[in-house]
């Protein structure tokens, strides 16, 4: 009896600890992600997805520090409503070339400030950025990310994810670059579908040309038998009546 007690007990015991961390909520984290492709030396347009994990408070700023070893030249936002955008830009130690020109300096962080309620409990934010020319030689770029809270209270998304481990409590919004040939694959589909499209059209021209010719040339040589053939008529009917008057 004691030890079916004990076995009901450890069994209790472990559906309880089973129940508990059901019952736990998985943590949402900010978020980067592109709208379509993300492509190696390419632009892209991609969003900050904030979720507030607060019951009792809102969000009311957000800062995005770039990677300091892949400077970006250009970084635009987008205006929210109710909220407030700022770009800081800082000199870098080696120019950058992007499109024959030398640029010294790249945007180091955006930090946008909510100038109403901000995002309240049980919602998210997206926050769209233009990011250009992305890194060439990277598979992909990890930003660090600080949520402000309405009560001051600051959540760092700053952990990097390392390869072959676990994520991290705290992970930091990294962003996945597809291979350059992805984003003008579709480009480059279009240019070929256009020549095949050319190519064809001038094929059937040659073709209706050459029919055209071929009609005009079947035309001519009936009415050239016509005319033969009447030509021979006439001469055949002159000398019939030439033997009739002579008779």
């Amino acid at each position: 009896m004691k030890s079916l007690t004990r076995v009901s007990v450890v069994a209790g015991t472990a559906a309880s600890a089973v129940l508990l961390l059901s019952a736990v909520p998985a943590f949402a984290h900010v978020s980067v992600s592109p709208e379509g492709v993300a492509a190696k030396g390419g632009y892209a347009t991609v969003n900050f997805k904030v979720p507030n994990e607060r019951d009792n408070a809102s969000t009311t700023k957000l800062e995005i520090t770039f990677p300091a070893d892949q400077p970006l030249a250009s970084v635009m936002t987008q205006p929210i409503p109710g909220w407030k955008a700022k770009v800081t830009k800082t000199k870098l130690k080696k120019p950058i070339e992007i499109h024959g020109e030398k640029i010294d300096e790249a945007v180091s962080k955006v930090t946008w400030t909510a100038d109403g309620k901000g995002v309240e409990p049980g919602t998210f934010q997206k926050f769209p950025l233009s990011l250009g020319q992305l890194p060439e030689d990277a598979d992909q770029m990890v930003f660090k990310a600080l949520q402000t809270y309405s009560n001051k209270e600051v959540v760092r998304w700053i952990e990097p994810q390392q390869k072959g481990q676990e994520e991290p409590e705290f992970p930091a919004p990294a962003l996945a670059l597809s291979a350059a040939d992805d984003h003008h694959g579709g480009a480059a589909s279009d240019d070929k579908d256009a020549a095949d499209d050319k190519a064809e059209a001038k094929s059937d021209g040659k073709e209706e040309s050459a029919s055209d010719g071929d009609s005009s040339d079947t035309t001519a040589r009936t009415l050239g038998i016509v005319g033969i053939v009447v030509g021979a008529a006439g001469v055949a009917f002159g000398v019939l009546a030439g033997r009739r008057r002579s008779s």
